[in-house]
């Protein structure tokens, strides 16, 4: 994409956190604001700081796992300004704690809107990008989709699927001839949202902002970068699971305290 001067830009999540630091970067590059949020009144006091800023926003209340909001959403959007330009799925959610000791229903839930809103938010908006002449879609996924991580067994595995689910997209639109449509995974470690209150990066390393996030996103964005790994581990970290032993890798994981950097979780609930 080489402009977002006057794209429109949809951010699922996009009340606060990562979501909302996309949604002011977006901005501040000449992007028209879609925010969607399941949580109204932080969505509200969002909007209202990047009104004050200047910049075009709307706000959307949707839950991403419920179908029939993702199409009113889509509706909605139409029946305002028109089809969206980029679609940033950066809606998520964490429940840390022993696989036994966090209840089977929260498990669900990981999956349903890590993995599954995500899924169902790009089903309905990506003809909208095909159809245009310059899309992108951006899946927020984790350094976690990398490496197992105990104490986070569903949150990591949703983004595993996250980031295949990236990668085989960007493989199918290149296949069908889409070469406009790109799409990028975004790998961060540990981000101080509150989402991760209580898990420690592991050696080498520190909690990143929200903020460096959304200069990475909208940099890869502007370059097409298909991936974005951060820090310096995340993106060491697929070279050397892949070239070591699995039980030496983990060995050396374990030296690094990434096995154990969610032993002591406490982030925030679900809003």
């Amino acid at each position: 994409m080489k402009t977002l001067q006057g794209k429109r830009v949809l951010v699922t999540g996009g009340a606060s956190g990562i979501g909302r630091a996309i949604a002011e970067r977006m901005a501040a590059a000449g992007a028209i604001l879609e925010l969607a949020d399941r949580n109204e009144k932080a969505l509200d006091d969002a909007a209202e700081a990047l009104r004050r800023s200047g910049a075009p926003v709307r706000t959307h209340v949707v839950d991403v796992t419920d179908a029939g909001q993702i199409a009113a959403l889509r509706a909605a959007i139409h029946a305002g300004g028109g089809p969206v330009d980029v679609l940033v799925n950066n809606a998520g959610l964490v429940f840390g704690g022993a696989f036994l000791d966090v209840p089977l229903e929260q498990h669900m839930t990981t999956y349903r809107v890590n993995t599954l809103g995500l899924v169902a938010m790009t089903h309905a908006f990506l003809p909208d990008l095909v159809a245009g002449g310059d899309g992108h879609v951006v899946n927020v996924a984790s350094a976690s989709a990398f490496i197992g991580l105990p104490y986070g067994a569903t949150y990591a595995s949703s983004k595993w699927a996250v980031l295949g689910f990236s990668e085989s997209l960007a493989l199918e639109m290149e296949l069908e001839g889409h070469h406009h449509v790109h799409v990028t995974a975004m790998c961060p470690s540990y981000v101080a949202t509150g989402l991760f209150d209580g898990a420690r990066p592991p050696v080498g390393t520190r909690l990143l902002t929200a903020e460096r996030v959304a200069e990475r996103t909208v940099a890869a964005v502007l370059a097409n970068r298909p991936r974005v790994s951060m820090p310096w581990l995340a993106q060491a970290t697929p070279v050397l699971k892949g070239v070591a032993p699995l039980r030496l890798f983990y060995r050396v994981a374990a030296l690094l305290r990434v096995n154990t950097s969610m032993l002591h979780w406490r982030g925030r609930p679900p809003r």
